[in-house]
């Protein structure tokens, strides 16, 4: 299992060999610690769970506090689990730094999308508009519900509503370059989120193919 925690820095580009401009995505990942391995006889499952950003001990409650006095660990601002399926080779208080990746692997990307507020069919669904011309007034109206004979609105009905927000993952995005010292991944394409937003970067399933 690889995988660790950061924040979105913006997108650039990069140019290869040939002299093609590549969109790429710097992301500012880790260092990370590791704070909690659960276990399959303890916990009923097997994950690494992992904490990002230093924060100051009196800047959490005496609980989380404790907590980590306990397992000898800097209080850390965010607290993800990456299920794996073994957790050897991980210890307490180890540091996860960006260099567990390399060029060329392929990794997914899982954060928040920008939330857009609320939304109407044609932006939200992609619905086609309506007539614009001869006297039409409903040019970007909702227009059927669907069935009438059942006397209600049925289940996933796509309606204007509440639009991005929502977690998001990126699958399959390569892995351009890496640069351990400053704790930078540089990713091919596109990644969910805005800028500084919080990602979790984890080894894609591609490279095991």
């Amino acid at each position: 299992m690889k995988g660790i925690i950061g924040r979105k820095v913006g997108m650039m580009q990069l140019f290869d060999e040939t002299g093609k401009a590549i969109p790429v995505t710097v992301i500012s990942a880790g260092p990370c610690k590791v704070t909690e391995i659960r276990t399959q006889e303890k916990d009923g499952y097997t994950a690494v769970q992992m904490g990002f950003g230093e924060i100051k001990e009196n800047k959490v409650k005496k609980p989380v506090a404790g907590f980590y006095k306990k397992i000898n660990v800097s209080p850390m601002r965010v607290l993800r689990e990456f299920r794996a399926n073994d957790t050897k080779g991980f210890e307490i208080g180890q540091e996860i730094k960006a260099s567990i990746f390399e060029a060329g692997q392929y990794v997914d990307v899982v954060g928040t999308s920008i939330g857009k507020g609320f939304a109407g069919g044609i932006k939200r669904h992609h619905f086609n508009g309506g007539p614009k011309t001869h006297g039409s007034m409903s040019h970007r109206k909702p227009c059927s519900g669907g069935a009438t004979d059942a006397a209600r609105t049925i289940k996933g009905t796509r309606k204007p509503g509440h639009m991005g927000n929502e977690r998001v993952t990126a699958q399959g995005l390569k892995v351009v370059r890496v640069d351990g010292e400053k704790n930078l991944i540089i990713v091919k394409g596109a990644v969910p989120g805005a800028k500084k937003g919080l990602l979790m970067i984890k080894e894609s399933v591609i490279n095991k193919k």
